[in-house]
């Protein structure tokens, strides 16, 4: 099913997209009706993918595309409240009260990107599961699923081989971005590669100095830093 979606404001302005539309995707590896939103060529890429993940048993699915602005604004709200658990670079849950602003920032940024910067914002960035092997519902995404005997070791070894093929890779890898590797996410790099150059991190101030965001005084007064580090460093291609 196809059905287009404008860009939102916030980041149209972010990423210098003026006139780029989502289209509905819909999932049919999840119970009753559920879509998710994504860029035009990384539905098509993707669902190419997916189905020549099915030739080899693997159930291609998407637990999370696009995400907007609300929606990573409430994720980072509840981890910085303690609402909603944050993990230490061994995903291990960690227990926030007592420490400082600058060092639950640090733990967030791990696993969490800021409103604003996450790439999810663009329709080009998923994180993906093998359906036949876990259901959504149990899905925890932490490493221990995609590797060894995990329920998604098979999909991410067919990912790791197969996913160049069709434009997509892993941009968050162990020694090559700040934010945790993460083997369920990937992006379609033919169109992210021509949004990371355009962030305005000028107007990612303006937005979140307008925002209700937890800790954002912490965040603003080093958020140039926090940039150059949780959004531009990332694994190559």
């Amino acid at each position: 099913m196809l059905a287009h979606l404008n860009i939102r404001p916030e980041n149209a302005r972010l990423y210098g997209l003026t006139s780029s539309d989502l289209v509905e995707y819909l999932s049919p590896h999840h119970h009753g009706y559920h879509s998710f939103w994504l860029e035009p060529n990384t539905a098509i890429a993707f669902n190419a993918m997916a189905e020549k993940a099915n030739e080899a048993g693997i159930k291609l699915a998407i637990c999370s595309a696009h995400r907007p602005f609300e929606r990573q604004l409430a994720i980072w709200n509840a981890k910085a409240s303690g609402k909603r658990a944050v993990l230490d670079i061994n995903e291990q849950v960690v227990n926030i009260q007592g420490l400082n602003d600058d060092a639950i920032v640090d733990l967030i940024l791990l696993w969490s990107a800021l409103p604003g910067a996450s790439r999810h914002h663009w329709g080009t960035d998923l994180d993906v599961f093998d359906a036949a092997t876990i259901d959504v519902k149990a899905l925890r995404l932490i490493e221990a699923e995609y590797v060894e005997d995990g329920p998604c070791a098979k999909l991410h070894a067919w990912l790791l081989e197969n996913a160049y093929d069709f434009g997509f890779y892993f941009p968050f890898q162990r020694g090559q971005s700040a934010v945790s590797p993460e083997p369920w996410h990937i992006s379609y790099f033919p169109e992210s590669q021509l949004l990371l150059p355009q962030f305005d991190r000028a107007e990612l101030a303006i937005l979140l100095a307008d925002s209700d965001m937890l800790l954002k005084h912490a965040v603003l007064v080093r958020l140039d830093a926090l940039v150059d580090e949780y959004v531009l460093r990332i694994a190559q291609p």
